[in-house]
């Protein structure tokens, strides 16, 4: 089996495995446990060795971003319940497909890969990517120039049967393996993006997909982040000095520990005990037969009571008990296209990070996985 094939059988036997899980919940006198011991985030820095990336006014990326890497590893250590592991820690040169193999071996919650821009123009901004299919031919050149280190490894013909990284059909041609985890990586990079924003107040770049290999050799969520323009004499000199580094890596780390905070809400574990599931969640559970599309807007250990002036006047919020935590949703439908809407409303009203989830049946699956089946 080739790694395609190999990756779509482990996705076939989770989805067994968390279909055999909930029924045991729903069956058995256990507690439901919204709860994980630790999260996994693989850090990489991209670059590194006798691949310099790319050298705009002569600021090097592989430096920049390994201690922008530091930096955002340095914050997340300091929470008990996060595993960081970093796939270079010092100026060395990691085969790509390496990089991703590192965070799958360590069966990683997160995989996050930074690096910095370039440009024929004065182009500037911050921009963050998942896996995806092609974009316009700006973000295709994006992932040709990343994609073209694979030269520098050893048997890269071997290792990347078929791929040429200057061919827009290779580029286009990239499996999108990703595809169970999309939703939440373009959660992270929504997250990151907002940050950069609202936070740092970067241009925004939006959050864009493309088939970036790095990104293609994980199977967790996972997001490519371009800092900004080393080309942009300005940006550059910021991205290289130390006030630059510490901004944006302080920002990519409350990004991920705000989405560790939602992928909290959403473990399950049955342990021997009494039933916490709430009403609200069985019933939903046991009664929904089709697919339910809702916008999540807030979470949190605050009981808030549901009235429209306490969601800045949006009506039928939806409060759903998670463990110690509630979760608020709005827009509840079973259309794709009226979701949307709501999204749209919710950001509208001042919810930048709320974000579309889907369920079949009462059980969370992928938006993705929900359009194939609405």
């Amino acid at each position: 089996m080739n790694f395609l094939q190999i990756h779509k059988f482990i996705i076939k036997l989770k989805k067994l495995f968390y279909i055999l899980i909930f029924s045991t919940i729903l069956g058995a006198p256990s507690t439901v446990v919204f709860a994980q011991k630790s999260y996994t985030v693989v850090l990489d820095a991209g670059h590194g060795g006798k691949d310099p990336g790319n050298l705009g006014n002569g600021f090097k990326e592989k430096d920049i971003a390994l201690k922008v890497v530091q930096i955002v590893g340095k914050n997340l250590e300091k929470h008990s319940d996060i595993n960081v592991i970093y796939t270079r820690n010092e100026d060395i040169f990691i085969d790509l497909w390496k990089r991703g193999d590192i965070a799958n071996t360590a069966k990683a919650d997160l995989f996050v890969s930074i690096h910095c821009d370039s440009h024929t123009s004065n182009a500037y901004g911050a921009g963050t990517f998942v896996l995806g299919l092609r974009g316009n031919k700006k973000n295709l050149e994006i992932a040709k120039r990343e994609n073209a280190v694979i030269l520098l490894e050893d048997n890269y013909r071997e290792k990347y049967v078929g791929f040429d990284p200057n061919s827009a059909e290779s580029v286009i041609g990239l499996s999108l393996l990703q595809e169970e985890n999309l939703d939440k990586s373009l959660e992270i990079a929504s997250i990151i993006q907002n940050n950069f924003t609202n936070d740092l107040k970067r241009l925004d770049r939006k959050v864009k997909q493309d088939n970036f290999q790095v990104l293609r050799e994980t199977i967790m969520p996972s997001v490519l982040i371009e800092l900004g323009f080393l080309t942009n004499r300005n940006e550059g000199a910021f991205l290289d000095s130390y006030s630059g580094q510490h901004q944006m890596g302080s920002s990519i780390a409350a990004a991920i520990e705000s989405f560790i905070d939602h992928l909290k809400l959403n473990t399950v574990k049955a342990s021997n005990g009494t039933r916490t599931i709430s009403k609200e969640v069985k019933a939903t559970i046991e009664n929904n037969v089709g697919i339910e599309y809702k916008v999540q807007i807030a979470s949190g250990k605050s009981l808030i009571s549901t009235e429209a002036y306490n969601f800045k006047g949006l009506r039928d919020v939806q409060r759903i008990e998670v463990g110690r935590f509630y979760k608020y949703y709005y827009g509840i439908s079973t259309k794709y296209r009226d979701v949307l809407e709501s999204l749209k409303e919710a950001k509208q009203k001042g919810y930048t990070s709320a974000f579309i989830v889907a369920f079949k049946n009462g059980e969370k699956i992928s938006v993705t996985e929900a359009n194939k089946m609405d």
